[in-house]
């Protein structure tokens, strides 16, 4: 476990960052009290932030998760058929 200032953690952030990452615990003080401390993730941690914060959300009740639907998920019905955005193309292009 490192201890470190907050200046030198500022200007060494990047560096900090990466020895979090490799799995070390980092105690940040400030005037010799420990304010706070930087721990490596969680090796169930997503890799992708917006994960993480969905997944904390859900953790904490915030959100709740869609239910899984029986079977294969229904195909939508079409907007419109080949033969009527063709038509529509069609007529688009007369009016040039």
């Amino acid at each position: 476990m490192r201890s470190v200032g907050l200046k030198v953690l500022k200007n060494k952030l990047s560096e900090y960052g990466r020895v979090a990452a490799a799995g070390e615990r980092i105690l940040i003080s400030d005037r010799d009290r420990v304010v706070a401390e930087l721990v490596p993730p969680r090796a169930t941690r997503s890799d992708l932030p917006g994960d993480a914060v969905l997944g904390q959300a859900v953790r904490d009740g915030l959100l709740t998760p869609p239910l899984q639907p029986d079977g294969p998920v229904p195909e939508p019905p079409p907007v419109a058929t080949l033969d009527e955005v063709l038509r529509g193309l069609t007529g688009d292009r007369t009016d040039r």
